[in-house]
């Protein structure tokens, strides 16, 4: 894929789908800015940031010329698909994004601030409730988004091999 006519591009789907490595591997190949939702949005103690400023911070992150944004967001999904010219969705299997998360459990991760770190509690109980009915609720947001947009150029990825082969044949 010839990304030189792409500009913005955002990374949508279940946590541990792999977005944010994805988003990773691009910025290394097009030089565009990087954000991680997740770094911008919560502040310490997993605070969560107010709504208005969520959305003051996202309207900021899309006047970029060039960038990538990995992360979902449902609220504020629909500024950077409006915004987006490709939208990239990781339809990855729900078994393969909860061993993900599992995996990574307790890890650094480049994805969130410093200052936080993943516990086993109930709210990672609830992180992995929420990644098994993925399929249910935030695919339908997703699907519901494109179809609105449809313009938008779209492209789903449903394994690891398909982000892979996709990587192969960037440009």
């Amino acid at each position: 894929m010839d990304l030189s006519k792409v500009k913005r591009i955002i990374l949508v789907g279940s946590a541990g789908s792999g977005k944010s490595w994805l988003a990773k591997r691009l910025a290394n190949i097009t030089d565009y800015k990087m954000i991680h939702l997740d770094c911008e949005f919560w502040q310490p103690d997993w605070t969560k940031t107010p709504k208005e400023e969520w959305i003051e911070k996202q309207k900021e992150f899309i006047k970029g010329e060039k960038w990538i944004i990995d992360g979902n967001y449902k609220s504020s999904m629909e500024l950077r698909f409006a915004a987006a010219d490709l939208v990239i969705f990781l339809d990855i299997n729900r078994f393969v994004c909860m061993w993900s998360a599992l995996k990574r459990h307790g890890k650094k991760r480049s994805d969130l601030p410093d200052y936080l770190e993943e516990k086993m509690n109930l709210e990672f109980i609830d992180f992995l409730k929420w990644i098994w009915s993925f399929k249910k609720t935030g695919k339908r947001r997703i699907l519901d988004l494109h179809e609105k947009y449809s313009e938008k150029e779209f492209l789903v990825l449903k394994s690891r091999k398909a982000v892979r082969e996709f990587l192969k044949t960037v440009k």
